[in-house]
């Protein structure tokens, strides 16, 4: 008996409703697998509150000095204002500051008075990066979100090494400090505290306590 092709369209409506319980079946078990893994996650891993985690306070006043204080009063203000020998008061930042930040580049730091090219290149960094990591890395902190570990760790890396090149100018350069000691502590807290966020964030749920 001589076999007839059956025509492609009912072919096609023959073999789709097994395409379809197969589909809806992979779905099925694709859903069942994220449940569970959500589950499983939020069983072993459970959020220290923020009044709780009191190493993770130092941390936010650190982000908070730096985002409202560092960079966009003392570094924006080399940016704006290009030559603090001959410049008028800008909007921003305010006077006070302005005079502030003048005064302690006169008295102590001369390469802040100089400001060559690579050091408003620093700056950019600051103003561009770290102030809106600042604002991020606040924010995760108190409600303790994992997704920040890898850009604190990013952080970290680039802002030691940014302070730790500033520092060899302050030592030897050609703008080099004659106040190093005061230099050297004022700009400490810039090269420790990438280490020790380092530190804080080595486990893969640094704010988590893991339930037995």
């Amino acid at each position: 008996m001589k076999e007839v092709a059956m025509p492609l369209h009912i072919e096609i409506l023959t073999i789709a409703p097994f395409v379809s319980k197969a589909t809806n079946i992979y779905s099925f078990v694709i859903f069942v697998a994220n449940i569970s893994l959500f589950l499983e996650v939020n069983m072993q891993h459970e959020i220290i509150p923020f009044a709780r985690r009191k190493i993770d306070w130092v941390f936010v006043a650190f982000f908070v000095i730096n985002l409202f204080f560092i960079t966009y009063i003392v570094d924006i203000e080399q940016l704006i204002i290009p030559d603090p020998n001959h410049f008028q008061q800008p909007p921003w930042p305010p006077a006070p500051m302005v005079k502030l930040i003048h005064n302690y580049g006169n008295s102590l730091d001369p390469l802040l008075i100089a400001r060559p090219q690579w050091w408003k290149m620093t700056i950019w960094l600051d103003v561009l990066f770290y102030g809106p990591f600042y604002l991020f890395a606040i924010y995760a902190f108190i409600k303790g979100r994992d997704w920040i570990r890898m850009p604190a760790i990013f952080y970290s890396g680039m802002m030691f090494a940014g302070v730790f090149i500033i520092l060899g100018e302050e030592i030897a350069g050609p703008h080099a400090t004659p106040h190093l000691p005061q230099v050297l502590g004022l700009n400490l807290p810039w090269l420790l505290f990438p280490v020790f966020l380092t530190l804080r964030l080595r486990r893969e749920h640094p704010f988590d306590v893991v339930q037995a």
